[in-house]
């Protein structure tokens, strides 16, 4: 470089330095350009992260909001009967203020309000006109409340005197069954029987032995009474 600046004049000199000056701040302007994207990119990859893990976060805490709530159907002697949303771990008694509490005509003295719900369950509450029927039918006292409940020990021993008069027959036809064949079966009285024959005029031939859950009156531990006696 210091034997080529002796071949040439002042002028040159001044020309030759400009350019090189010129090169040499491109080139750092182009450095300090590629330095400024790199980080830029650096940055919108970790705001692209964040907001990522922001929507999971939000997703997981909707999936967990809504796993936490289950639907209930509550019915009979309440003042708004209808399908009730509930905390996962909620009572019968939960479910009943959900529903706007009871009606004053409400038999409330077999009802267990501490009963846990599931999703999907539906809880029936018996007017007194309700227990006064299925007392004349059956000279008993009833028991009713959601799937599950028990009945009373009078109640078992006339449903275990009808199981034994059923078995002797031939399962009975719940979709095609009169009212007094379903009359013979156990904790089935006339009330029940008519409800079910409306049940079938409505909403068609059951599907399922298990369908005649959604017969009011007709819970889990009903059911389990007469499962094995019937048949579609």
């Amino acid at each position: 470089m210091g034997d080529i600046m002796k071949y040439i004049n002042k002028k040159q000199k001044i020309v030759l330095i400009i350019i090189i000056s010129i090169i040499t701040l491109g080139v750092v302007y182009y450095a300090y350009i590629m330095k400024t994207n790199d980080e830029f990119n650096v940055e919108k990859q970790s705001l692209e992260i964040e907001n990522t893990t922001e929507e999971n976060a939000e997703e997981n805490n909707e999936a967990k909001e809504e796993k936490s709530k289950i639907i209930v159907h509550v019915s009979g002697a309440v003042k708004n009967e209808g399908i009730v949303e509930l905390e996962e771990k909620a009572r019968v008694a939960d479910a009943i203020e959900a529903a706007g509490g009871v009606a004053e005509n409400a038999y409330m003295k077999e009802v267990n309000l501490a009963e846990p719900l599931e999703d999907g369950m539906k809880v029936y509450i018996p007017t007194k006109e309700d227990v006064e029927k299925e007392k004349a039918e059956q000279g008993e006292s009833a028991s009713y409340i959601t799937s599950g409940s028990s009945v009373s020990s009078q109640s078992k021993s006339n449903m275990q005197d009808k199981t034994s008069t059923s078995s002797k027959n031939k399962k009975v036809n719940i979709n095609t069954a009169s009212k007094e064949e379903l009359d013979t079966l156990p904790g089935i009285g006339e009330s029940t029987a008519n409800k079910i024959i409306s049940y079938r005029e409505e909403n068609g031939k059951f599907k399922s032995i298990e369908e005649i859950k959604e017969v009011s009156g007709i819970g889990d531990s009903k059911f389990e009474q007469i499962k094995d006696l019937i048949e579609i």
